[in-house]
């Protein structure tokens, strides 16, 4: 049996500044064992705890998809004090990784249904795994259409431009990216909140569309009603709790929103469970 105590020991194998302010960095990591990358089987919509000695472990969602092999990977933000030793580590460093944890997306049931991803701020890194996942050979004619309405703060703070730029080239995915704001003149996209660019942009739902949304939690507030206008129904809207995210494994009880456990029960929830929990969004 795995001990779910024990992390797997991990390398940095790679270091992407993804903004302009460095606040953001992607951190490509390999395990030491290969054999270990065989027990760390995932899913797009998991999350992991990366642990450093001496510093301590945070919970953060998966960036890498599993069609992604070789390594795994974690966009993070600078915020405190694990991450903000890990921004200051090096290519060759080691540190740990414990997981994966906590549910996915329902990958099954929203075989054959079209998908709209609601994503904002550095949350996004999750839909980018379920994206990659999806346009794999392997899995794109398992399902309809998808719709990406993704939004930051300014360009500067946009994830994985490059890969974004090449969706956006695709005919299969439709691609709508937003900033709050811009003095850019050549911006060519969006420029708005989340929730109204998604009113404006997203395909309405006939019952045969999932909407996925992953974000701050004031933008999950007001993305709601907007799906709800646009006719999405709350078992076919999916939610992200992974914020609330502690010791993963349901022992510390510090993620509990009534009688759920948020890692071990999701993190990701449809809003027709979240609406029996108690009022929190």
């Amino acid at each position: 049996m795995i001990n779910p105590y024990l992390p797997y020991p991990i390398r940095i194998d790679d270091i992407i500044v993804e903004s302009e302010d460095r606040s953001l960095k992607t951190f490509k990591f390999v395990f030491l064992d290969p054999k270990d990358e065989e027990k760390f089987a995932y899913q797009a919509g998991q999350f992991a705890e990366i642990s450093i000695p001496g510093q301590g472990e945070i919970p953060i969602g998966l960036a890498s998809s599993p069609v992604e092999k070789g390594f795994i990977a974690f966009t993070i933000n600078r915020a405190g004090k694990v991450t903000s030793h890990l921004h200051n580590m090096k290519i060759g460093d080691i540190l740990g990784v414990r997981g994966p944890l906590g549910n996915p997306y329902p990958w099954d049931t929203m075989k054959g249904k079209n998908l709209l991803f609601i994503g904002g701020g550095f949350a996004f890194t999750t839909l980018r795994s379920s994206v990659v996942y999806l346009l794999h050979p392997d899995n794109r004619d398992k399902y309809g259409t998808i719709d990406v309405v993704y939004g930051s703060r300014s360009p500067g703070m946009l994830l994985y431009l490059d890969e974004l730029k090449e969706w956006e080239a695709r005919d299969d995915i439709n691609m709508h990216i937003t900033v709050d704001g811009t003095d850019d003149p050549n911006w060519k996209y969006n420029v708005g909140f989340v929730p109204p660019i998604a009113e404006e942009k997203a395909p309405k739902s006939e019952g045969d569309t999932y909407a996925i949304v992953c974000g701050p939690p004031i933008m999950i507030k007001f993305t709601l009603p907007v799906l709800e206008k646009l006719g999405y129904d709350h078992e076919h809207i999916i939610l992200s709790l992974e914020n609330r995210m502690k010791c993963g494994i349901g022992m510390c009880g510090r993620c509990g929103i009534g009688e759920q456990l948020v890692c071990k029960d999701g993190p990701v929830f449809t809003l027709a469970e979240v609406n029996n929990t108690p009022k929190e969004f």
